[in-house]
Parts: C-alpha cells; structure tokens; sequence
C-alpha cells in the first residue's frame, strides 16, 4: 500500500483527488476507526471558507448589522455540517467508486475490523438476555 506524503493528505483533506497509486491507501482511510471524525474535518475544511465569505458578503456588501451576518453565517455552517454529516456514509460510499472499489467496501472493510468485538458482544448478549 502506498502512503500519501503530508501534501497530498492535505489536498485529499481539501476535497482533492489522489492519483491511481493510492486507492488501497483511501479504502484503508475510510474503513479506520476515525473515519468518520477525518469526514467531518473535511467538512469543516469546505464550510469555513464558504460560511466566511457569506458572512463577510452580509457585512461588507449589504451593510448587514454584525449580529445578523454572524448568525447568519453560524446558521448556514450548522446546517451544512448537519447535511454533510446526514449524508457521511453515503458520501464515503461514492469517494471509493471514484477510486474504482465496489459500492459497499468501505462499509464492508468496517464491518471486517470490527466482526471479532461484535462476535464477543453479541455472544455476551445472548449468555446474559436469550437463557
């Protein structure tokens, strides 16, 4: 498996494609157990600057009072976190399409790290509630 250098996870964290070299690195960053924290950083990553320049516009371009535009733009950054998050899995789903992995295998690869805990805890749910 190749690892991206520290540029290219900062472009990847930005919205950026990796090249082709790269796709068993992507499947391994979806499926860890961060993964869904590393989503909303890149969420945030894409919010900030959009949300910036709304509240900024508000001030600057239509002479908006500052509690206005900064609820404004507080308001719009909830909601699009809120929305991205909504959609974490399924966007996940779609990135390791477009690096040529079934639909399903970032799902698939979490479900594989994690079925030894699920074994132990459900076989503990069972000694302790099905008698």
């Amino acid at each position: 498996m190749t690892t991206p250098n520290l540029a290219r996870r900062a472009w990847y964290l930005l919205g950026g494609r990796l090249p082709a070299r790269y796709r068993d690195w992507v499947l391994v960053d979806a499926a860890r157990p961060s993964w869904l924290a590393w989503f909303g950083v890149r969420t945030l990553l894409r919010m900030v600057p959009l949300t910036t320049l709304i509240t900024l516009g508000l001030l600057l371009g239509m002479d908006a009072p500052v509690g206005l535009a900064l609820a404004c733009g507080g308001l719009g950054l909830v909601v699009g976190v809120y929305f991205m998050l909504s959609y974490a899995i399924e966007s996940t789903e779609y990135r390791m399409t477009r690096y040529g992995h079934p639909h399903g295998s970032a799902a698939q690869a979490r479900r594989a790290r994690t079925a030894d805990r699920d074994r132990l805890r459900e076989e503990r749910y069972s000694a302790a509630w099905r008698r």
